[in-house]
């Protein structure tokens, strides 16, 4: 059995339970007192690491009893393979008196201090997030090392706030709404996972005519939910597209992979589809949006993607010198912007020259509440 002191994100109880699993309930916890250490944020990141410093102590939990599967775990998840985090002798104080223990410390530190960390604040911006992480984090295990899984853990929390997306469902009146024990997952699998991912799904469901299911197996490319906006200036009536080379096209052996879009990007963690879509038009089009109008949101393709959209038009000023050239470098973006009038633009649909599904689900939107937005300016 070991004793762990900890601090940060792991005294966050539903992340604590995901990261130790079954062992959950057998370990111990109490009140601790790490000296000569402090709990600081890490510059740029939203956990706290501690560091060594005379005169300072750090608040946190000794976690008493862990057995030799529930240390693997906790091991695993703070990266014990030269990637994140080791564990050192220290020795705590707790109500009964000193105690020893380990705890993660970096395996390395840059130097660069930082301020003050509350459990609190994090919990309520990136608590519900960091569990869902946790829960494809470990499921990791056995499967990848720490180091591949470490570098994977971007788009896992980018994924996982597409999950928590998706608990605030749209209504189900026509369609069946779903109850407890309608879909059974019987196993899943990832055999692919990097900026993508693909599941396979072993699947049991109730049928339309009161019966269960088979077990069947369906499999889903697995990516973020993402905004989409269409930037319109009503006083103009003229409307900014984006083009670029799109790998999809690419794939399909299309001629013409250069396509006409939205702005658009992936909704990151702890971001809204809002801020999403005014970030995107900064990066893409060095655009400033002044209102966004919501267009809801969809999935562009239910049967094989769990990608969902969240469609706005973006109220904006958009002169003659408004179009140009933008993207990330770094990201390996290149695109141009077309600013067209609302009529060629529908002249480009009937042609067929747009057919990316998000350009034209946003021009027939722009369509229908068009007449509005041009009488409100």
């Amino acid at each position: 059995m070991s004793d762990i002191f900890i601090y940060g994100t792991l005294m966050h109880q539903p992340l604590l339970r995901v990261v130790l699993g079954e062992s959950f309930d057998a370990v111990a916890q109490c009140p601790a007192r790490l000296p000569g250490w402090r709990v600081e944020a890490v510059p740029g990141e939203v956990y706290p690491m501690v560091r060594a410093e005379r005169g300072a102590e750090a608040e946190g939990l000794l976690l008493r009893g862990l057995d030799d599967a529930a240390l693997a775990r906790a091991d695993f998840y703070e990266g014990l393979d030269n990637y994140g985090y080791l564990r050192k002798p220290v020795e705590v104080l707790t109500g009964e008196g000193p105690a020893e223990a380990t705890v993660y410390v970096p395996l390395a530190e840059d130097g660069q201090r930082g301020g003050p960390w509350s459990l609190e604040r994090w919990a309520a911006q990136w608590g519900e997030v960091s569990v869902l992480a946790a829960e494809e984090v470990m499921w990791w295990m056995g499967r990848a090392t720490t180091a591949e899984v470490g570098r994977r853990y971007g788009v896992i929390c980018t994924r996982a706030q597409a999950r928590l997306n998706a608990r605030e469902s749209a209504p189900a009146t026509l369609r069946r709404k779903a109850g407890p024990g309608d879909l059974e997952v019987a196993e899943m699998r990832r055999p692919y996972a990097n900026f993508f991912a693909v599941e396979e799904y072993e699947l049991v469901h109730s049928r339309f005519d009161g019966t269960r299911s088979g077990q069947i197996e369906r499999a889903a490319f697995i990516s973020a939910d993402a905004a989409t906006v269409l930037p319109y200036d009503p006083q103009r009536d003229r409307v900014m597209l984006v083009e670029q080379l799109r790998v999809g096209p690419v794939a399909r052996g299309d001629a013409q992979p250069w396509v006409l879009e939205p702005i658009a990007g992936r909704v990151d963690p702890g971001e809204s589809p809002e801020d999403c879509a005014l970030r995107e038009a900064r990066e893409e089009a060095g655009l400033e949006v002044d209102r966004l109008v919501p267009l809801g949101g969809y999935y562009p393709s239910p049967g094989a993607k769990s990608e969902y959209l969240h469609g706005f038009i973006g109220i904006a000023d958009l002169p003659d010198g408004a179009a140009g050239l933008g993207g990330v470098p770094g990201e390996g973006e290149d695109i141009r912007a077309h600013i067209v009038s609302f009529d060629a633009a529908m002249a480009l649909l009937e042609s067929g020259e747009i057919n990316v599904g998000t350009t034209v689900i946003s021009l027939l939107q722009l369509a229908a509440r068009r007449a509005g937005l041009r009488a409100a300016t």
